[in-house]
């Protein structure tokens, strides 16, 4: 096996309780994966699951994938950090992103304004404020002044990623970020980006052996490998046809136009059955690592073996039951 990591990123889809995340989380930690990541979408905020993770857990790392920028002010997410880092004795590692308009318009009634200029203010605030110093911020959009921690900055400082799919939102985390979050992409898209984020850690001056590349891979192993290839279709059918253009412009970028376009139309039309068809065997097996547990394994491999990945988050298909997850965990655990 490589020397990437496995990560786990918990499931975007709603889950019976908070318990159900943290049995997840301890099940991986039993089984030696590196780190659980916790979305914020449409149920439970990421903050508090983590933390309860956190008290539930002992060697494990968490962290955020991502947290976006607009919802929470910087000196906040600085404080969420710092406050997560002591919950879990030092485990946290801390992802930011903008995420993108149907989510902060429409879910948080906040202008979806310069997303590259605010994650990069943003990003330079939170590691003010984890650092423990006085903020004294003069941006483009924020003007801070005043604020400092009160009680005495976290050790270790935690590491604060950013998430990003376009050519430039993946420079800017290698220029101000300690890592960069990626997904949906194939291998050749991979390598792509990989180059986007080592010339802005160029550009920042930054130690490219202190920096994180994790990337989130669909995986579903299951021995009934047509309802593996059905739930990862599914999966991709949605984020490409249902929110937004990101994911979409981001399948034109690899080759991948006419594909992209097809599903967003179907869904679009609310022809969803026909969006998850348009997904060819050929897309799946490069977006994502799904069918029998074999499969899985030898495609997970494949991805680990991809130079610049530091860490592979086994993440799942939207509609998986909690038992396919679990059984997935199984199949990937780290040897």
């Amino acid at each position: 096996m490589s020397d990437t990591a496995r990560d786990i990123y918990l499931p975007v889809a709603a889950q019976p309780s908070i318990d159900t995340f943290a049995t997840f989380a301890t099940q991986a930690e039993q089984l030696g994966y590196d780190r659980v990541w916790c979305p914020e979408t449409w149920g439970r905020d990421a903050v508090t699951i983590l933390t309860a993770i956190a008290e539930r857990t002992d060697e494990i790392g968490i962290g955020t994938s991502i947290l976006n920028v607009y919802s929470r002010s910087p000196a906040l997410l600085g404080q969420t950090a710092a406050t997560l880092q002591e919950v879990s004795d030092g485990r946290f590692r801390m992802g930011l992103g903008p995420s993108g308009p149907i989510l902060v318009e429409g879910w948080h009634g906040t202008e979806f304004e310069s997303p590259l200029r605010f994650t990069r203010e943003t990003i330079e605030i939170v590691k003010t404020v984890v650092a423990g110093e006085p903020l004294e911020y003069d941006g483009k959009i924020h003007q801070l002044s005043g604020f400092r921690l009160r009680f005495d900055p976290p050790e270790p400082v935690p590491p604060i990623d950013a998430g990003g799919m376009s050519p430039k939102s993946v420079e800017l985390a290698g220029r101000f970020g300690d890592g960069w979050h990626a997904l949906m992409l194939t291998p050749e898209g991979l390598r792509e980006r990989i180059e986007d984020f080592e010339h802005g850690s160029d550009l920042g001056d930054r130690d490219r052996e202190d920096q994180r590349i994790t990337l989130a891979l669909p995986c579903i192993a299951l021995e009934d490998r047509e309802r593996a290839r059905y739930l990862a279709r599914n999966h991709i059918a949605f984020y490409v046809g249902g929110m937004g253009t990101f994911y979409r412009e981001a399948l034109k970028r690899q080759g991948f136009e006419d594909t992209a376009e097809t599903i967003a139309i179907e869904w679009a039309n609310r022809n969803k059955e026909a969006a998850i068809e348009a997904i060819g065997d050929d897309l799946l097996d490069e977006l994502g690592a799904v069918g029998t547990p074999e499969e899985v394994r030898e495609r997970v491999a494949d991805f680990e073996a991809i130079d610049g990945i530091d860490a592979i988050n086994i993440s799942f298909p939207r509609a998986a039951e909690p038992e396919e997850i679990e059984a997935t965990i199984d199949v990937l655990a780290p040897e």
